[in-house]
């Protein structure tokens, strides 16, 4: 069976970054800024691309490519390889998982964004206020409860999901440069163009109310962008009946400082204006978290992508550089484009207290706040049209790249074909899927799958992936292979990055996040999404969630310790050397 390949560098480059760009661009990203303190969280952001984002990247696309060279394209493959052994393949089972299991609930999300384009497009989406928004979005995904989100009318997700999930598998099945790379070619500057169009709407917005003249795109800026922070804080009784300070809102521009200092001299003593500091932002260990979160849904990077399509590269494609062009193209959507749009123009029409009011949260701010700014904006209709069809190319581009590592590995573990590995992929994500549907009170199935696969199991594949190439495989000779085509070399002080700070730095984090917040081994309780499996009160739709990730984990730890491939990679690496 002959190995698939790229036709070009740029088709692989715009591939990687349209696995990249996504709804994490345009929606988590800008939450983000605005939940972790604005400029706080761009520096600890930055500094985790430099410490975890560029070797992690570079290490995925250098072995990626070096299993390709002796026939593999899967993360069980590649790091089996690497490794000489089965235990790495099985290792490696983690990075198909991952984007299968993601893949399930992301392709629901996916339908949510054609189908509000076309809603906005008919002219269905002229929301009063928020109440309004969020009571659309609740119906329209079957939030209220399970069951409740198949429906196949405009105002439900039911045929949207049938149509993009076709969409999906009818791509795939054209293989990697006639399916992915070609949508990619298109998609993606499509999705630049469009993105573009509506930053110069929402940059020129001005002060949309000049009765409110706080509630304009500098404010929004500067929400999201000052390193220092001032907020409103009162004074309240806590659980335990301790008094204590709380915030209130955060405070941007003159005129509602002033407005604020009105208030703290009215409270008599149960209000204060508070200024926090960036040296004070940047100790608290969660913005840390946030930040190098972000990164890994940023750059696809511990998904188990990345070394699949470089898997497909020639022995002299440059890796280092379509890395970084890759990550590029990624940091201008993102920092550029979604930081630039979201906020700024939630709280231009909002202002920050409508803001936070309704939430920064992804899905508050993209399905809840957004709507709403748009049904207050000069053809707003239009605009709103736009905005969701570029989240729906971004989000095509991005679910397109989680189907791609299961069928190689499918058709790497069984010795089949594309028409096979396809269908068997489709049946198993289909299943997943109509759970994720089904189980849409609360969104409980869609958040109890991001959690475990999309947090937890992310932090434990990169944290392989690094200590892999930096230990195992060697720096010096990862880097060598690296090189090998490379029109750049990538700078000497990689080297302990690669080796030492990024494993250090994976390995503190995820400790520290699993035993403070999601085992609540510390000052506050144990996260929900451990009460939900042995809590007084387990919720069903969690557990069959972790249950499902367990399942699908399994069959694919099958298919490796039976799939001929990985039954003598010791003797192969031996033969090779």
């Amino acid at each position: 069976m002959a190995r698939e390949s790229w036709k070009s560098q740029i088709g692989v480059v715009l591939a990687v970054a349209g696995s990249a760009v996504g709804l994490g661009n345009f929606l988590r990203f800008p939450g983000n800024v605005a939940e972790y303190g604005g400029g706080a969280f761009m520096l600890a952001y930055f500094i985790s691309l430099l410490i975890l984002g560029l070797p992690l990247c570079w290490a995925e696309w250098t072995m990626g490519r070096y299993g390709g060279e002796h026939g593999f394209s899967s993360s069980p493959g590649v790091i089996g390889f690497i490794t000489r052994s089965k235990a790495g393949a099985f290792l490696g089972v983690i990075g198909v998982v991952i984007p299968v299991v993601i893949y399930m609930y992301y392709v629901y999300i996916e339908a949510w964004c054609l189908g509000y384009a076309v809603n906005f497009a008919l002219g269905k989406m002229d929301f009063a206020d928020a109440d309004a928004s969020t009571a659309w979005w609740m119906t329209f995904i079957g939030y209220s409860e399970n069951g409740a989100a198949v429906g196949f009318d405009v105002q439900h997700v039911g045929t949207f999901l049938i149509l993009v999930f076709l969409l999906n598998f009818f791509l795939i099945y054209r293989g990697v440069a006639k399916g992915i790379e070609f949508f990619c070619k298109y998609a993606m500057p499509t999705l630049f163009v469009l993105a573009l169009v509506i930053l110069v709407r929402v940059l020129t917005l001005g002060v949309p109310d000049p009765a409110q003249p706080d509630q304009n795109v500098a404010n929004g800026l500067g929400f999201m962008w000052n390193p220092n922070k001032v907020v409103l804080q009162e004074k309240l009784e806590n659980e335990d009946g301790e008094m204590e300070w709380t915030r209130v809102r955060e405070l941007v521009g003159p005129a509602m400082i002033q407005e604020a200092e009105a208030d703290v001299e009215n409270a008599l003593g149960a209000m204060r204006i508070e200024k926090i500091t960036l040296g004070e932002q940047l100790m608290k260990p969660q913005l840390w978290l946030a930040a190098a979160g972000q990164i890994f849904f940023s750059l696809s990077i511990g998904f188990g992508v990345i070394i699949t399509y470089a898997s497909y590269l020639k022995k002299n494609d440059d890796v280092v550089l379509s890395g970084l062009a890759a990550t590029s193209a990624n940091e201008f959507c993102e920092v550029t484009l979604g930081g630039l749009i979201t906020i700024p123009a939630a709280v231009a029409f909002l202002g920050v207290a409508g803001l936070v009011g309704v939430g920064t949260g992804t899905f508050a701010l993209g399905f809840q706040v957004l709507p709403l700014v748009f049904a207050s904006m000069p053809f707003g209709q239009l605009f709103g049209f736009l905005f969701f069809f570029l989240l729906f190319l971004a989000a095509v581009t991005s679910s397109l790249s989680m189907l791609q590592p299961g069928i190689a590995f499918l058709e790497e573990s069984l010795g089949i074909g594309r028409r096979r590995s396809v269908a068997l992929l489709g049946f198993i994500t289909a299943i997943g899927a109509v759970f994720v549907v089904y189980f849409s009170q609360d969104a409980k199935a869609l958040d109890s799958l991001d959690f475990w696969a999309g947090n937890v199991l992310i932090y434990i594949l990169a944290t392989i992936q690094i200590i892999v190439f930096g230990w195992v495989l060697g720096v010096d000779n990862g880097l060598d292979k690296a090189h090998e085509g490379s029109s750049l070399q990538i700078p000497r002080f990689f080297r302990p990055l690669f080796k030492f700070v990024c494993p250090l730095f994976l390995v503190v984090i995820f400790c520290w996040w699993l035993l403070v917040d999601v085992l609540g081994l510390g000052p506050g309780d144990a996260s929900a999404y451990v009460t939900d499996l042995v809590g007084e009160n387990p919720n069903q739709a969690a557990i069959f969630s972790l249950g499902l990730i367990i399942l699908v984990g399994a069959v694919f730890a099958f298919l490796v310790a039976t799939g001929r491939p990985y039954q003598n990679l010791n003797q192969r690496k031996e033969r090779e050397q």
